[in-house]
């Protein structure tokens, strides 16, 4: 949906209404487009965060290197 700048001023209870019900609302100042209202994706989701944080420090944990140590190839990518 298109709406002129001044209209979005005058109704921008309703156009939140229609973003609210999955619309995305393109806001435009002499036919050229200069904004997007757009209905607010996922929330950060702290828990689900931290368990993918935790399954990625189980799993490296479990990572060998073959018997090469963190600081030798470091030390080699340096020559």
């Amino acid at each position: 949906m298109e709406v002129a700048t001044f209209d979005a001023k005058n109704r921008l209870s309703a156009l939140l209404d229609e973003v609210a019900r999955g619309v995305e609302v393109t806001i435009t100042r002499r036919g050229v487009p200069i904004a997007k209202l757009v209905p607010v994706g996922p929330t950060f989701d702290r828990e689900k965060a931290q368990r993918a944080a935790e399954g990625l420090r189980r799993a490296g944990a479990r990572a060998t290197l073959g018997g090469l140590r963190i600081k030798d190839l470091v030390d080699e990518g340096r020559s």
